[in-house]
């Protein structure tokens, strides 16, 4: 009888917890998911099939990713949020660690000219960059949160001690080299600074030392010389007719040729002739553009508004000052990456690889995006 109870009050608590979600952000992302899983699947089949190859292929692996994210959101759903404090060394230091492996010789992976890879059994890669976003949010959140500061406002160390947490992962990142994850990360850093109560003038110095950085990165050689092909193929389309300049152009053709209904699932000729290269991943939303045309990508624009009005939602609520750094931090996370691949797809941004959240295939950005989302859930969960 005791254990009856006992079961069925955990039942109980479960079910609660569920009912208790922000239900309007569920709706978003799990519709952001299912369309995503139809562009991955109408990215690959038709190619996969004509060439004897198993049409369902990324669909399987997509669906595995979608699952193994989903038990990674709720899990950090369960545990409350203000505990994270006390572990974000262990999360920062497991980051580092993450990011430090894939440059020693023998253990990263080179994928598309950066070496952010850990080549993992059956076929799986796992990408540390992804999941030391969410460290560093966490790790300068709890910095600020932990100032003692009569007036409200950090000093100056514990500005400085916040962006040195953030830029330690970074420069790793950097050596990689994975441009379009530091650019991510930046953003979110300068959110969370922003909102922190520090003085304004600390975000425009990180927006000087931003631009600084970026030149001397170019004019020293850290960048690639494939990193600069993409950003003078995003200035001049022609300056790299065979690679990147192809791509953007291919890409604005499969965008522009779906009209306002689009061709149709699986019937887009500049999808099924795989003419986009990345096509599943970087660049899914020329599949959306050309099948579903504008009608089909105006849907998934909305339910990325809906997603983001939720999350300003859950922020504004949030009731102490970890939950809402936490929040903005996410929030830009998702903004920047969302803007800088609908504008890569477009040509309104330079390539830079970074997969569209919740549609794209990958395993690490999908896990990483779904204990983003998780972390909302979490905080909405406790300010009620």
């Amino acid at each position: 009888m005791t254990f009856q109870l006992t079961t069925r009050t955990k039942k109980n608590s479960i079910f609660n917890r569920i009912f208790a979600l922000d239900q309007w952000l569920n709706l978003a992302i799990f519709s952001l998911l299912a369309i995503g899983t139809i562009l991955v699947y109408a990215a690959t089949k038709n190619w996969y099939a004509a060439n004897g190859l198993d049409p369902q292929y990324y669909l399987k692996r997509h669906l595995i990713n979608i699952v193994i994210g989903i038990l990674l959101a709720y899990g950090v759903i369960l545990i409350d949020y203000r505990t994270l404090r006390a572990y974000a060394i262990i999360l920062y230091l497991i980051g580092i660690f993450g990011l430090t492996v894939v440059l020693l010789p023998g253990l990263g992976s080179t994928v598309n000219g950066a070496k952010s890879w850990i080549t993992l059994p059956f076929g799986f890669q796992f990408q540390p960059a992804e999941l030391a976003k969410i460290s560093i949010i966490i790790g300068m959140a709890s910095i600020f949160t932990e100032v003692q500061n009569p007036l409200g406002e950090p000093k100056s160390k514990d500005v400085l001690k916040a962006i040195a947490v953030a830029a330690v992962p970074m420069v790793l990142i950097i050596l990689e080299p994975d441009l379009g994850e530091v650019l991510i990360m930046v953003a979110s850093m300068i959110a969370i600074v922003a909102t922190s109560g520090a003085k304004p003038r600390w975000v425009v110095l990180l927006v000087v030392i931003g631009i600084f950085g970026s030149v001397v990165a170019v004019k020293g050689g850290v960048i690639h010389k494939y990193q600069l092909k993409r950003l003078q193929s995003f200035v001049n389309p022609t300056a790299d007719p065979q690679q990147s300049g192809y791509q953007l152009r291919q890409a604005r053709i499969t965008i522009g040729s779906g009209g306002f209904t689009g061709k149709g699932l699986f019937h887009g000729p500049q999808t099924n002739g795989r003419f986009v290269p990345e096509q599943q991943t970087d660049f899914i939303f020329t599949v959306a553009g050309e099948e579903l045309g504008f009608l089909g990508s105006s849907v998934i624009l909305l339910l990325y508004g809906l997603f983001f009005a939720r999350a300003f939602v859950i922020l504004r609520r949030a009731s102490d000052l970890f939950g809402k750094l936490v929040c903005v931090g996410v929030i830009a996370w998702f903004a920047f990456q969302m803007f800088q691949n609908l504008g890569m797809a477009v040509g309104l941004m330079p390539l830079t690889g970074v997969p569209l959240p919740f549609i794209s295939y990958g395993g690490s950005s999908m896990f990483a995006n779904l204990i983003g989302f998780g972390l909302l859930q979490n905080i909405h969960l406790r300010s009620r």
